[in-house]
């Protein structure tokens, strides 16, 4: 399969990526075995590996070629490429794609290094780190378009700059946000944002187990905990390992905040409205119309005025025996909620494969007081 087509596919892709060290963190795994590596990634799920080539991250040619020789998926070769005969070696050694750095390149070149790569069957992933360069790569016609968070000349990442960046890029195209993805969370802002995939190096060569890493960043279904008022409850559900925190700021909520919390970086913070919405300074909201002075039974997720996913949730207390049956039938990103807790879930999960799961009063001791126990029984449970 092309690099560009096993990105391409529903859901967030992962790229893998080899390196033994990086310029602005020093070492990072010297003794890191391509073969091996790459053949633990595609088993984890990766959908391509990445390796880095160029001496000055300990890479070299060879490098790709162990990975070539233990492992079926795409994979990308990265380095700072100038000339056509450094592509075609690129290609004899198993390489399916390579990295073209818009930052060292002007348009000229890189189109003849884009021809020489078609020429060659291979993909050519250009990458940008700013709002120029994007459009200088829209320009060209560049498909996989790489969205990179770290500065290279100063080596600051900035995430939400990315992601400004990632939503910026045509629908058309395939997209990866690069560097400075560490948590599921960072992960699934990265999707929310627009990007097929995400490219993953650092996090993966320092963590214990890379392909345990892996599998942690691109395992579903995400875990929201909601209506949350506390601060102690946030970091028990940070601690636990949900990604999404959810806040009620509607006025008739037994559970409504004051405002939105602080989040740790491993989550993503979400403002829960019913019928009007606010700045309310979370990184997404979710908003269900009232009815009857009270919310309606489903909700719309939100990245700024983007719809993300559908909230799919119980009518007003009330119970509905079909409810799972019904969120399986639909498309697309599903948060499943509606009175889950730890002994339920489990099945919940097996019926709709839902993207996210939602709990909230099934978690508490009284409204808007959560039982730590439950929330860490909660996660462990959608984990398992």
């Amino acid at each position: 399969m092309r690099f560009r087509d096993a990105l391409a596919h529903p859901g967030l892709a992962a790229i893998a990526e080899i390196k033994r060290r990086s310029p602005s963190a020093g070492d990072l795994r010297p003794a890191a075995n391509p073969g091996e590596l790459a053949r633990e990634f595609e088993r984890a799920g990766a959908a391509a590996v990445s390796v880095l080539v160029d001496e000055r991250f300990a890479g070299s040619v060879e490098d790709l070629r162990t990975a070539r020789a233990a492992a079926s998926l795409p994979l990308l070769a990265k380095g700072f490429f100038r000339e056509p005969d450094e592509l075609a070696e690129l290609k004899r050694s198993g390489a399916d794609a390579v990295l073209l750095l818009l930052r060292d390149l002007d348009d000229d070149l890189t189109a003849r290094l884009m021809a020489a790569a078609r020429d060659l069957e291979l993909d050519a992933l250009v990458e940008a780190h700013d709002a120029a360069e994007l459009e200088r790569a829209v320009a060209l016609g560049a498909d996989p378009i790489g969205v990179n968070a770290r500065d290279l000349s100063t080596f600051a990442i900035d995430r939400s700059a990315q992601l400004d960046l990632v939503a910026l890029a045509p629908g058309d195209r395939v997209v990866i946000a690069e560097s400075g993805i560490e948590s599921r969370a960072q992960a699934a802002a990265a999707e929310l944002a627009g990007a097929d995939a995400v490219l993953v190096g650092s996090a993966l060569m320092r963590a214990p187990d890379p392909a345990a890493k892996l599998h942690e960043l691109i395992d579903r279904p995400l875990v929201k905990i909601c209506g949350l008022t506390r601060e102690e409850d946030v970091a028990v559900a940070a601690e636990a390992g949900a990604d999404l925190a959810g806040f009620i700021l509607a006025r008739e909520s037994p559970r409504r905040a004051a405002h939105v919390l602080p989040v740790p970086e491993t989550m993503l913070s979400v403002a829960v409205f019913v019928g009007e919405r606010h700045d309310a300074g979370s990184d997404l909201a979710q908003l269900y119309e009232r009815e009857d002075g009270h919310r309606g039974r489903d909700a719309v997720l939100l990245r700024g005025d983007e719809p993300v996913a559908q909230v799919l949730d119980l009518p007003w207390q009330e119970g509905d025996p079909g409810h799972h049956a019904h969120a399986a039938a639909r498309d697309g990103r599903i948060v499943l909620a509606g009175r889950l807790g730890p002994e339920n879930v489990r099945a919940a999960i097996a019926e709709v494969q839902p993207w996210a799961v939602d709990a909230s009063s099934q978690l508490e001791l009284a409204p808007g007081i959560k039982d730590h126990d439950r929330i860490r029984a909660f996660v462990e449970a959608v984990r398992s």
